[in-house]
């Protein structure tokens, strides 16, 4: 298993028990194959730039391992999901 770390910035104008459902969403999909280390919620910061007509964003980081297929499908559901406005994950193993 690798370690991983992802930042997700979603909507700030969501309601707090959709934001909390969708971050319970990608958290089970990390769970479901892998072990979650950490959940960080930063709250809303303001944006370097605006996205889609928005200055502020609701940031969270999250630290796993798990195998290579896992952030594959995150990144497909950070994709198809209208709530997120941007993500990145990157692996933390140095080769």
């Amino acid at each position: 298993m690798r370690k991983y770390e992802t930042m997700f910035i979603l909507k700030s104008n969501l309601e707090e028990e959709k934001r909390n459902a969708v971050i319970e969403k990608f958290k089970g999909i990390v769970e479901a194959n892998g072990e979650i280390e950490k959940v960080e919620e930063w709250g809303n910061k303001k944006l370097a730039y605006e996205i889609n007509k928005m200055n502020e964003g609701y940031y969270v980081l999250m630290n796993f391992k798990s195998g290579i297929d896992v952030p594959k499908e995150l990144d497909r559901n950070f994709r198809i999901s209208d709530d997120v406005m941007r993500h990145l994950t990157v692996n933390l193993e140095e080769k």
